[in-house]
C-alpha cells in the first residue's frame, strides 16, 4: 500500500477534480479534446462520469480501510483498480478508433490503463493468491 497510495490518491482525487472541472466548464475549449462540444461526444464523455466516481469511492474506501487495518482494504483496492484499467482502456480505445492522438489526452489514459496492471497481483488477498498456487500444483501433478 505503500507505493500504491500515491497513486490511489492523485488518480481519485483527480478524477473528483476532473468532473468538477467538467461540470462547471471550467476546462478551456482549447485544453478539451478534439470534438468537445459535440452533443454524441459530450455524452460519451458523460458516461464515464459513474465509472470515475466509483472509482474514486472505492479507492479512497481501500486507503481508509487500510488506515483502519481492515484485511478487505485489498478487495476494495483490487476492485478500484480493475475498474481504473477498464476506463483507462475504454477511453484508449475510443480515441484510438477515432484516430484521434492527442498526447495529452492519450497520456492521461495510458496512465488509467497501464499503471493498476503493476498493483492488481499485489492486492489480490493472501488466501486468494495461495490458493491459486496450491490449485496450479494440484493440476500439474496429475
Amino acid at each position: 500500500m505503500r507505493l500504491l497510495k500515491p497513486f490511489f490518491l492523485v488518480t481519485d482525487i483527480g478524477f473528483i477534480i476532473y468532473w468538477i472541472v467538467t461540470y462547471f466548464h471550467i476546462i478551456p475549449t482549447s485544453w478539451a479534446f478534439k470534438d468537445y462540444n459535440n452533443p454524441i461526444i459530450i455524452a460519451w464523455n458523460w458516461s464515464f462520469f459513474p465509472l470515475d466516481i466509483l472509482i474514486s469511492i472505492t479507492g479512497l474506501t481501500s486507503l481508509y480501510l487500510y488506515r483502519q487495518q481492515r484485511p478487505a482494504w485489498r478487495s476494495v483496492a483490487l476492485i478500484s483498480l480493475v475498474l481504473t484499467f477498464c476506463s483507462g482502456l475504454q477511453a484508449v480505445a475510443f480515441w484510438a478508433f477515432s484516430y484521434d492522438f492527442d498526447i495529452t489526452w492519450w497520456l492521461f489514459n495510458l496512465y488509467l490503463l497501464i499503471y493498476p496492471l503493476f498493483f492488481i497481483k499485489t492486492c489480490m488477498p493472501p488466501a486468494q493468491r495461495e490458493g491459486e498456487y496450491q490449485a496450479e500444483l494440484n493440476l500439474s501433478s496429475r
